[in-house]
């Protein structure tokens, strides 16, 4: 998996890229976009409909998410154990 101190992205059977990853940082990344896209239609409705208090907790709970995702990927990112994700 190393070369010479470097990472080198390997290949699966599929031809899929293969990075180190733990389950924990694939949930975080999958299921904080899948919930980003319902904080959206949330904050939308809620300023389409004028309601303030809808649109202000769709759009804090979207900022956390997105600080979470950014900390899986970085914490991805770090790994360097070769384990495939």
């Amino acid at each position: 998996m190393h070369d010479n101190g470097k990472w080198h992205e390997e290949r699966d059977s599929r031809g899929h890229a293969m990075v180190p990853a733990t389950p924990r940082d694939v949930v975080h990344i999958r299921v904080g976009s899948f919930l980003l896209v319902f904080l959206f239609a949330f904050a939308v409705l809620g300023f389409i409909t004028g309601a303030v208090v809808l649109s202000g907790i769709a759009v804090v709970l979207g900022v956390l998410t997105v600080i979470d995702i950014t900390l899986a990927v970085r914490r991805q990112k770090r790994r360097s154990d070769g384990e495939a994700g």
